[in-house]
């Protein structure tokens, strides 16, 4: 497995993220940008988020008065530069020596929430260190005593919010992971476990997953909402449930005491047949109390988008891989960037759109196109 990251060139601050895509995969080496971008199955929920997010129109307002219009917005009680906040992503080590430690400083430093990983390639304590509001992703796993100890040092490293994942009673199949056998490098681990915990994700086999078999190994498969409720009990920290698809799991989950919900299929890498995150959202919204913070997750890849979850009703977003592709590029920096043509773009998208605020985005009126004007029939590009 070729696991040597080329050397980086100049820095030239790239003008969308598909400009920082581009440039990380030309960086990464292949069998790790297939772990970053791949999908489950036949990965069609990878192209059904983007088809879903390119369909969605909104019809700005005009004469508004408005000249310059804030992106700052209020994320589970924390002030925020943007309404967005860093998906949880493991092994960010992979892309960059500094790891989650870089994204977390470029997070404090545009005032967005970081998610730090259960399988983070560097500790909770180290990453909270950075500054960052923090927020602790906790999967659920088979050994309860290490939830109950990983729930108390994310308490004690001042973490301010927990992430229950709820979408992976088992890991999506990700046949470009399978076919090319990949399994951690050495220098990379989960850092949050025990090595003992942790060492099958690094013991690569011909035409299996390391990944896949190490959360087999580790992660419960029969978690339910007792467990949530127990959770809810054990802490005072407000909890945050990811992977929210079906309303009746909405409203049974505000029941359990979640204080947000992350309307999400885990970026296609889940449930291959899931509906586009975007296309169930507003039906999420509907179905719970306006006290309940919702987020929206998969297939982010622009302010424009950020500002189509705002009106169908989201309190904010989380990006995901593209802060790997900045990771990738230039670290921390390259993060920042990322951040910054978020900012960038986001803020245009008000002031086109005849916005003042986040709030008034919430007003936009919203149609969906019948058919994709980026439809190449069904080939990922």
């Amino acid at each position: 497995m070729s696991t040597e990251i080329a050397p980086r060139t100049v820095h030239q601050p790239p003008l969308s993220l598909r400009d920082v895509e581009t440039s990380a995969a030309a960086h990464v080496p292949p069998d790790i940008w297939d772990f970053i971008s791949g999908g489950s199955g036949d990965e069609a929920v990878l192209r059904r988020n983007r088809d879903a997010l390119d369909r969605v129109c909104l019809t700005p307002r005009v004469l508004r008065g408005h000249a310059e219009p804030s992106t700052a917005g209020l994320l589970l009680g924390s002030p925020t530069g943007l309404p967005t906040a860093v998906a949880p992503m493991a092994y960010q080590q992979l892309v960059d020596e500094q790891g989650e430690l870089a994204a977390a400083r470029a997070a404090r430093a545009d005032d967005v929430p970081y998610i730090a990983s259960t399988l983070s390639s560097f500790t909770i304590e180290e990453i909270t260190a950075q500054g960052a509001v923090t927020w602790f992703q906790l999967y659920w796993l088979r050994n309860r005593s290490r939830v109950v100890e990983l729930v108390e040092r994310a308490e004690a490293a001042g973490c301010q919010a927990l992430v229950l994942t709820v979408d992976v009673p088992r890991m999506g199949r990700r046949l470009r992971d399978v076919r090319s056998g990949f399994s951690l490098p050495s220098a990379v681990r989960a850092a949050n476990l025990p090595p003992t915990e942790a060492h099958t994700a690094r013991m690569g086999l011909d035409g299996s997953s390391a990944i896949m078999r190490h959360t087999a190994e580790a992660l419960e498969p029969a978690l339910s909402w007792t467990d949530v409720e127990w959770l809810r009990e054990r802490s005072r920290l407000p909890l945050v449930l990811k992977g929210i698809l079906d309303t009746a799991d909405a409203v049974r989950a505000v029941g359990a005491g979640a204080d947000a919900l992350v309307v999400s299929n885990h970026g296609g890498r889940q449930f291959d047949s899931a509906p586009a995150s975007i296309d169930v959202l507003a039906d999420v919204v509907a179905a719970v109390p306006d006290s309940c913070e919702i987020f929206l997750d998969s297939g982010v890849r622009s302010g424009t988008d950020i500002l189509k979850a705002l009106a169908l009703g989201a309190r904010g977003v989380l990006i995901g891989r593209p802060v790997l592709w900045g990771l990738a590029c230039a670290g921390e920096r390259g993060v920042r960037d990322v951040l910054s043509i978020l900012r960038q773009e986001l803020g245009d998208a008000l002031a086109i759109g005849g916005c003042a605020d986040l709030v008034d985005a919430r007003r936009l009126r919203v149609t969906r196109e019948t058919h994709c004007p980026n439809d190449h029939g069904g080939e990922l590009h």
